[in-house]
């Protein structure tokens, strides 16, 4: 590079004073110059890729773009096996099969392999991706069931597996998970009964080594099948709430796949915030067209821009609710607590930072899994994912419900008709925003509604939107 700088400023020449190249001097550009011009090519060689590894860049991204458009579920069964065995990264792909609208079904012990797979344009959860199981184990479980066919029982399954170097943890994490759903058994059933079930077998296994004969191995094969039954013992116990299932499914699998415990609070959710993960994470996209367009990047990305005027600005008093998944305390230099808080939307997760007058105030709403409303103001930095800056957490539960206030003095009876049609046909099973009409200062109440933000434009353009309030 020191050399080049100098044939870069001075130029070169042959032996025989001929210039080969003129350099920055001779073409009327100062020394000085010159190498202030060096130094930034110098910078930038740092990190610029050489014409063959860019090509090679550019078919790797071409053929992995043609791949995610014409066979998106095998492209992100793919990806999703690349990370297997990787709860922290696993979540943010299931994420973006979301988003292509790919559905992912539940692990299942006869229908899931080691790895994530393809079953009609869905992906199936592989069971070496929940969490405690491990590859060798699972595999021995595929392979058995390959060659001896599906399991039929949960019985069936443990005396098959015995010897298969699998352990109760694995076992336990694999019930954890519902990857036994199709058995009668409940999930609470099978954890209060796994390890005497397993112990049993072992037992039995011994015996059998030894040469001893049980009174099971007596009898016709319909009367050993009967004593079979009564060999193990299940402890039986009713299903758990399904709060505790999706607790247990997200810590096996790493994200919650059944079901959300925050898609019954939907309605009230998205009526009591005013911000959301999907909205942030359109900040962040927002922020690096932005950044393109000043780059010169691409040629489309000042339509982008001028198609998506910001919404949201740095400082901007929000509202977001969901449920706490991590918590990371520590102390600033000052001796003051601080945290780092993760918190899951429907749409994802997203990080709020609470300092030391938040947290003292709402520490007690602070606890992983709980259901919580933040206050709070924006932090949008360049070069960094939004984020939110809490003022006050409280518990969900804590918020009062929002009614719907609809003024109908001097309405004319046209509009009371749709008004009365809208009412009844928003209702259903989403009902639990209470609708009421004023009249003259006299409130009623008049039914139940779902309500969400293109909602309550439809009331606003068939009465007004000055007729029309979201009161608590």
């Amino acid at each position: 590079m020191a050399k080049e700088r100098e044939v870069f400023i001075n130029g070169q020449t042959d032996e025989q004073g001929n210039v080969i190249v003129p350099g920055c001097v001779r073409n009327g550009i100062d020394a000085e110059s010159a190498n202030k011009i060096f130094d930034e090519m110098a910078e930038f060689a740092k990190y610029a890729f050489n014409k063959s590894h860019a090509a090679c860049y550019a078919v790797v991204a071409y053929r992995t773009a043609y791949l995610k458009t014409y066979y998106p579920a095998e492209f992100m069964a793919a990806t999703l096996n690349s990370f297997l065995g990787n709860l922290d990264k696993i979540p943010q792909y299931i994420d973006e099969c979301k988003t292509l609208g790919i559905q992912i079904l539940k692990p299942d012990i006869n229908k899931s392999g080691t790895k994530f797979t393809v079953e009609e344009g869905k992906i199936r959860f592989g069971l070496g991706s929940i969490k405690n199981v491990g590859t060798v184990p699972v595999d021995n479980i595929v392979k058995e069931r390959k060659e001896h066919g599906e399991y039929k029982s949960f019985i069936d399954f443990c005396e098959r597996i015995a010897d298969e170097q699998v352990n109760k943890k694995c076992v336990e994490s694999l019930i954890k998970a519902g990857v036994f759903s199709e058995f009668p058994q409940t999930r609470a059933t099978l954890l209060a009964s796994f390890e005497s079930i397993l112990d049993a077998i072992q037992i039995s296994n011994k015996k059998g080594l030894n040469g001893q004969v049980s009174m099971f191995d007596l009898g016709t094969e319909e009367q050993k099948e009967k004593m079979q039954e009564k060999k193990y013992v299940f402890e039986e116990h009713p299903e758990m709430s399904n709060k505790e299932l999706l607790s247990m499914e997200k810590e096996m699998l790493g994200f919650y796949l059944s079901g959300h415990p925050l898609e019954k609070l939907r309605t009230q959710i998205e009526a009591q915030t005013t911000i959301n993960t999907l909205e942030l994470r359109n900040i962040a996209n927002q922020m690096e067209a932005n950044n393109m367009q000043e780059d010169g990047s691409i040629e489309a990305s000042e339509k982008l821009v001028s198609m998506n005027k910001p919404k949201y600005v740095d400082g901007q008093r929000v509202k977001y609710a969901g449920i706490i998944t991590t918590i990371k305390k520590k102390y600033t230099k000052n001796n003051k607590i601080m945290a780092f808080v993760s918190i899951e939307d429907l749409y994802g997760t997203s990080e709020v930072i609470v300092f030391e007058n938040a947290y003292l105030k709402g520490k007690d709403s602070i606890v992983e899994e709980n259901i919580v409303m933040v206050n709070g103001r924006l932090s949008i930095r360049e070069d960094d994912m939004p984020t939110i800056i809490a003022n006050e957490i409280k518990d969900f539960g804590e918020q009062k419900q929002n009614i719907f206030v609809i003024d109908i003095t001097n309405l004319e009876e046209k509009e009371k008709s749709k008004l009365r049609g809208a009412i009844k046909y928003f209702g259903g099973d989403k009902n639990n925003i209470n609708v009421y009409v004023n009249i003259n200062g006299e409130r009623k109440l008049c039914g139940q509604i779902y309500l969400n933000k293109e909602i309550l434009e439809i009331f606003e353009d068939i009465c007004g939107k000055e007729r029309c309030s979201l009161e608590k």
